[in-house]
């Protein structure tokens, strides 16, 4: 065990964010820790790095483990270049190096034991050299930077000129370097292009030590951790294995849960209806079975409803008009800043119903072209035609088009004032605006609750072709869910550029890649994408599957022709029954009224008949109320 997090609870005033959080991690073990945002995967991140205090609780950490610790926000590094600033992490390494130089010079002109005593300082420090890396430690620092997106002609940029996004890579380079024990890293792919992603998936795979990550980079986190720490309405859970295991263990249970919820309130109301009916029948036998069953229903120990499933929602979205089959032709496209090319030669085209992912490198120009297929910047050359009937909706980074003053209500009603408050608020819930939440206002909602705003904004327009720059950005991990629900339903056309390649993968039919020289066109998902890169793999023979597939559709109609035929059996018998039972009341009813009569009260032969039919009739009618309440389970 190399760090410990025992029963840590923190609270900002009546507001709990975390409630008991008890995890450990071993030596090489890479866990994350995923929640939506306001989770307080950050607030434990900075309590284990004794940034904030927790209320409870205690932080264990193994004797001489280091920590290191990438915040997503850097204010650092000033008047130094970006490889001095990486350089001075191995400052010691160099103080060594600059003393062992000194020492190979001293003794040259040393003798007897000054020499002995000399050469076997030489020796202990020379291995502190060589644990320290001192041998490789450029190669490690020129490797690190290109890997994180640096080429060498940067090393040299000062880091005060540089971006927020590129002092980030520089610390996380710094980071990297210091090699801690444990590295806690605050959603570090933020500023990295694909290429650098890849490049730390890989080094954090082979990282001699351990690795705590918040990210909301799904794709990243499968690639890399071994484990999962869920935060949850201020709780934790914990799941052994990557990502995919962790989203598909958890749908399970919350499934589970929900389902036997669900079940448990059909069986309610399937008791309460048996119960109503029993009473109808108005006879004692009926009557005691109904008290019976009330009492079993009492005693039930009821499932708490479970909290809303914000990933089970369903938007399907039908644009007003239907697009002709070609929606975007692009031609030769062209597009260069002071002279210097960004891109050369694109051509690319987009069919209706196509779900598009534009991919490549930063700075490859992806913004560029749909700022230009929108008319927000001018082409130097190429063609660019929308097919017929085609109507764009444009979602860029910035959320320019929303307004701070007005409710995240008034901002859609007004755009869409036809519009029922019924649908509005439907499309807003399933962008996780629900209740009092809808009356915020624009300027108070954070960089992601704006996302979700302008997205919901977006799929309620008249839009047909929807053009995304980045939507995913800022989202926490379940609104990634939400948007990629509605996408994957939305009858119309989408071309977007994304970073997120869970995101890709899971809503792309198509993927183009942009270089320098023009655009490549991959038919499938991400994952299809990379095996086509790295493997060059033929295309699969897909007629077996057709095949399967079609003798899988032919059994599942045949079990639901007869689950059908079975179904309207018992509805039938249940009816058969009921139709009895009223006919065998009747019976009992009119024999009785025949026992009373004056003639027969006096005839004991007739009262014998008749109390043997009606005794017949009444041991026929419990055999029926079983029936019945066996039909009706």
């Amino acid at each position: 065990m190399v760090l410990a997090c025992q029963n840590i609870s923190k609270a900002y005033g009546a507001h709990e964010i975390l409630n008991h959080i008890d995890f450990h991690i071993e030596a090489k073990e890479k866990l994350a820790i995923v929640g939506i945002n306001g989770a307080g995967k950050s607030t434990l991140l900075k309590i284990i790095m004794k940034e904030e205090t927790a209320d409870e609780g205690q932080i264990i950490i193994g004797k001489d483990v280091s920590l290191g610790y990438l915040a997503q926000h850097q204010d650092i590094y000033y008047g130094k270049t970006i490889y001095e600033e990486l350089l001075d992490v191995k400052q010691e390494t160099i103080e060594l190096e600059t003393q062992l130089r000194q020492l190979e010079t001293d003794m040259k002109h040393l003798s007897g034991e000054e020499l002995e005593e000399a050469f076997r300082r030489y020796n202990h420090l020379n291995h502190i050299f060589e644990m320290q890396d001192g041998y490789a430690f450029e190669s490690r620092i020129t490797g690190i930077l290109k890997g994180l997106g640096f080429s060498e002609e940067e090393f040299d940029r000062p880091v005060a000129e540089l971006s927020g996004g590129e002092k980030t890579r520089v610390a996380l380079g710094r980071l990297l370097l210091s090699k801690p024990d444990v590295l806690l890293l605050d959603e570090p792919t933020n500023h990295l292009d694909l290429d650098s992603i890849a490049w730390l998936e890989g080094y954090l795979k082979s990282y001699d030590g351990a690795v705590i990550i918040v990210s909301h980079d799904r794709y990243f986190l499968d690639k890399i951790v071994t484990k999962v720490l869920e935060l949850e309405n201020a709780c934790g859970a914990l799941y052994h294995g990557n990502y995919s295991y962790y989203a598909g263990k958890r749908e399970e249970i919350r499934l589970s849960k929900y389902r036997a919820y669900m079940n448990q309130q059909a069986e309610i109301k399937h008791q309460e209806e048996v119960i109503a009916k029993l009473k109808q029948f108005n006879r004692e036998k009926s009557i005691k079975r109904a008290e019976s069953r009330e009492k079993l229903l009492d005693k039930m120990e009821r499932i708490e409803k479970p909290r809303q499933i914000h990933d089970e929602m369903r938007l399907t979205l039908t644009p007003a008009i239907t697009s002709g089959n070609d929606v975007l032709t692009v031609e030769g496209l062209s597009k260069s800043y002071d002279s210097k090319p960004l891109f050369s030669d694109v051509s690319l085209d987009v069919r209706r119903g196509e779900r598009v992912a534009l991919i490549g490198n930063n700075g490859a120009g992806k913004t560029t072209i749909l700022k230009i297929i929108n008319q927000l910047l001018p082409k130097d050359s190429g063609r660019i035609a929308l097919g017929s009937q085609v109507y764009i909706g444009y979602y860029d980074q910035e959320h320019q088009l929303l307004h701070p003053d007005k409710t995240i209500l008034d901002e859609l009603h007004d755009a869409y004032p036809d519009m029922t408050n019924t649908k509005i608020r439907n499309v807003l819930a399933a962008f996780l605006f629900t209740g009092d939440e809808v009356m915020k206002e624009i300027k108070e909602l954070s960089g992601g609750e704006r996302g979700r705003v302008s997205l919901a904004k977006l799929m309620l327009s008249n839009a047909n072709f929807l053009i995304l720059d980045e939507p995913t950005n800022h989202l926490d991990i379940t609104s990634k869910e939400i948007l990629e629900n509605a996408l994957n339903n939305y009858e119309g056309t989408v071309l977007y550029v994304s970073h997120d390649r869970y995101f890709i993968n899971r809503t792309a039919t198509r993927i183009l890649e942009l270089q320098a020289t023009g655009v490549t066109s991959y038919s499938g998902n991400y994952d299809y994408y990379m095996e086509k890169k790295i493997a060059a793999a033929a295309d699969t023979e897909t007629a077996p599957k057709a095949v399967k597939e079609e003798t899988d559709s032919k059994k599942d109609w045949k079990k639901n022709k007869e689950a059908q035929a079975k179904e309207r059996k018992r509805l039938n018998d249940i009816e058969k029954t009921e139709n009895r039972i009223e006919e065998l009341e009747q019976q009992i009813d009119r024999l009785n009224e025949e026992m009373t009569l004056p003639e027969n009260a006096s005839d004991a032969g007739k009262l014998t008949e008749l109390s043997l039919e009606q005794d017949a009739a009444t041991k026929e009618l419990e055999t029926l109320y079983t029936v019945w309440e066996e039909l009706s389970s």
